[in-house]
Order: C-alpha cells, then sequence, then structure tokens
C-alpha cells in the first residue's frame, strides 16, 4: 500500500471541509489557500470525491461544497478508495509449487493477510469527524503558544 499524496491532500482538504462548513458551502480556493494545496490539484481530488458521493457543490456566486453526509458517517476507508481505489497490500505471485511457494505462502498468510485485514478495519471506523476533532485539538493546543 501506499498513501499517496492525494490521499493525504484529500483528506486534509476534508477536514477544513468539516470544520468549516457550519457557515454554509465553502469554497474550494479557501480551502486550497489555508491547506497550501495547489486549486488546480484540489479540482482533480474533488472531482473524485464529488464522484463518490462524498462532497456535493452547489453553483453560484455563493457557491462551494459540503458534505454529503455527516462527518460522523463519513470514513477513512471511504475516501481512500474514492482517491486511490484498493488500499490493500499486493498479494505474493507465486506459481503452485513453483519454487518459494511455501515462503510465499507464509508471507502472505502471517503477514499480507493480517495487515491488509488491520488495515481495512482500521480505516472502516475512522471517521472525518474524529481526525476533524483532532485536528481542532491540536489547532487549539498550539494556538496560544509564543514562541521567543
Amino acid at each position: 500500500m501506499v498513501f499517496s499524496k492525494r490521499s493525504r491532500y484529500g483528506i486534509r482538504a476534508l477536514i477544513d471541509l468539516a470544520q468549516h462548513e457550519a457557515n454554509g458551502s465553502v469554497q474550494l480556493n479557501e480551502i486550497a489557500e489555508r491547506n497550501s494545496i495547489s486549486m488546480k490539484y484540489l479540482e482533480q481530488i474533488f472531482a473524485a470525491l464529488r464522484k463518490a458521493g462524498i462532497i456535493r457543490s452547489v453553483k453560484g456566486p455563493q457557491g462551494g461544497y459540503y458534505l454529503a453526509k455527516p462527518p460522523a458517517n463519513l470514513t477513512a476507508a471511504e475516501i481512500v478508495t474514492a482517491l486511490d481505489g484498493v488500499y490493500f497490500l499486493d498479494k505474493e505471485e507465486v506459481p503452485a509449487g513453483g519454487k518459494g511457494e511455501a515462503p510465499a505462502r507464509a508471507l502472505q498468510m502471517k503477514l499480507i493477510d493480517p495487515m491488509n485485514e488491520w488495515l481495512d478495519g482500521f480505516l472502516h471506523t475512522l471517521t472525518l469527524k474524529e481526525l476533524a476533532e483532532c485536528s481542532e485539538e491540536y489547532r487549539n493546543a498550539f494556538q496560544n503558544m509564543y514562541y521567543i
């Protein structure tokens, strides 16, 4: 599995959207600016998220984006799948009866399969709400710090 920049930026942008949509839809340029993400790249990411039904858009001068469902009902698994497709580690490719079949099968059964199972469970339980809350806690903890 590779946790792509596309997924990282997509999740960051959705955290931002979850934190700012209380006042209505959020414009893409605001999300891009707050997160230092290229507007052009963010447009591609949001197109994929819109196609997956994760976000919706409103056109017009007061338009922008909003989440299609509450952050508590949106999992990291849904987001990563929408942006990158399958997130599992690849299976071991060894012809049956070929050299190295036994070690390859052991690797698959004892390492790759359990990692994929754990990752799937973790990503399906981690919600956008939890990520947004963590972001807010971090912001609040460091907002009033002064450096000399």
